[in-house]
Order: structure tokens, then sequence, then C-alpha cells
């Protein structure tokens, strides 16, 4: 059973975003099976394994059986981190795509360290250089910039993050993955390369290498 919410690590609920189109894998991704569990379900354990509470922020079907859900009224990326952050009463949230299966859970671990110990508006990694929008974590106090922007059309969650930052005039912090390994401030418990943790499984394609990478370096 999950804990309340605001009772896991530093006061910090988890998201797994679900409410994707899924239009170029051609059925939903949530329920696609990667190792003999859904996506959803890698999501959700990536999430719970980093000792958060976990609720799904929207979903194209009923995903109620694998954790609680919010509706996002079909609102996009966007707007389920803002009914996610509109339904909890931690201080922090971190926000997982479902499709992201192969990141390591002590990676999200050490972004909500991070996030607490900076007071960040926004917590995001980077890898090869590349800034990376998710995983993230978020302070709550950031819902009413995020909503604002929502509101005049900026769905991008990236530029969202930025202007949420600047309207609290709080860090906006990214943290480079190889740096956090290379200082051994995570333990990585397989061999597969960062660049890999950030697969997006969008596409049968996507899926198909996603299966050769476990194959290969036993992520999951």
């Amino acid at each position: 059973m999950n804990p309340p919410h605001g009772d896991a690590v530093g006061d910090v609920d988890g998201f797994v975003l679900a409410g994707g189109q899924s239009s170029r894998m051609g059925s939903d991704k949530a329920l696609i099976e990667l190792n003999g569990q859904p996506l959803v379900v890698h999501a959700l354990d990536i999430l719970r394994r980093a000792d958060l509470p976990v609720t799904i922020a929207g979903a194209r079907c009923d995903l109620s059986r694998y954790a609680p859900l919010l509706d996002d009224a079909g609102l996009g990326p966007l707007g389920g981190i803002c009914v996610a952050l509109a339904s909890t009463s931690a201080e922090y949230a971190a926000f997982l795509p479902v499709d992201m299966p192969l990141l390591p859970s002590s990676l999200i671990s050490v972004l909500v360290e991070y996030a607490r110990s900076t007071h960040s508006a926004v917590t995001v990694p980077s890898v090869n250089g590349f800034t990376q929008t998710f995983p993230c974590v978020l302070r709550r106090a950031a819902l009413l910039a995020l909503e604002s922007e929502f509101k005049v059309g900026n769905n991008g969650c990236f530029s969202a993050f930025r202007a949420a930052a600047a309207h609290l005039k709080k860090p906006f912090t990214v943290l480079a993955v190889e740096n956090l390994v290379q200082a051994g401030q995570f333990e990585v418990p397989h061999d597969l390369p960062a660049a890999f943790w950030f697969l997006n499984v969008n596409t049968p394609a996507d899926l198909d290498r996603a299966r050769s990478l476990v194959a290969a370096h036993q992520v999951i």
C-alpha cells in the first residue's frame, strides 16, 4: 500500500504522466508491455523504489487498478502537471512520463534531495550536455505560474518550468548525470549508458530498441 501524500521522502509526492495520445505507437503506451509488464507498471515502480507515494496523472483508459488516478481532462502534459500539483499538499512533486522505463530510480532520489537542499523551483537532469524536461521535481508553489503559462497557450513544459522558476525567484537546477555518477552520488544498478536512460518509448521501433537494451543490459 502506498503511504499517504506527504509522508514520503521530504514531503514529496510522485506522479506518472500518462495522458498522451499515443498516436505514434498506434495503441495506448501505458499498456504496452516491456519485459512482461505494462509501461505504466515500470513507471510506477521507478517512483516507488525512490520511496515516493505514486498517483497516475491522466490516462487514455482506466489505469486505476495500478495506482490512484487523477483525471486531467485530456489537457496534455502541462495540464496534467497542473492538476497533479493542485491535488497534493506535499511541498514537492516528482514527475515521470509513462514512456521512460529505463530510468534508474536512484536518479529520482537524487533529484528529490537536490530539490530539497537547494529549495529549487525546478530540478531536472541533463545528459551529454542536453537538459531533459523529464523526470523533474517541481515545487508545489510553482502551480500558479504554470497555470498562467497554460492559460495563455504556452503548453511547452520546459519553457513553462523556466517561467515558473523566474516567477518564484527560485533556482532552476540542472544536474548532469555523468558528473553525479562520476562523483559516486548515486548507484546505477546496471551498465546501461546514461544516454539510454531517457529513451522515450513512443513508437514500435522505440519499443524494439528498449527490448534490446533490456535484454543486453538486464535493466529491468
